[in-house]
């Protein structure tokens, strides 16, 4: 799964956002279970990325449901 840009979840629905967030996770698990048994995942910096990318879709999530404060300016 490759790293998914600021830019490129803004530009995704909501739906397919979801979506790759649930692959994500699955695969984090999958990966964190390999460690859990004494394994070596095949690819080591692959949970770092899973991890920033996991954060990166939470954060616009909640950024886009996060109304916009209006300053006011004193005139």
């Amino acid at each position: 799964m490759a790293i998914l840009r600021s830019d490129e979840i803004r530009g995704m629905n909501d739906s397919d956002v979801d979506e790759r967030l649930l692959q994500l996770k699955k695969e984090l698990m999958k990966i964190n279970g390999v460690l859990a048994s004494g394994g070596i995942p095949e690819e080591v910096g692959k949970v770092r990325e899973i991890k920033k990318t996991i954060a990166r879709i939470k954060t616009i999530q909640g950024q886009k449901k996060k109304p916009v404060k209006e300053v006011k300016s004193k005139k």
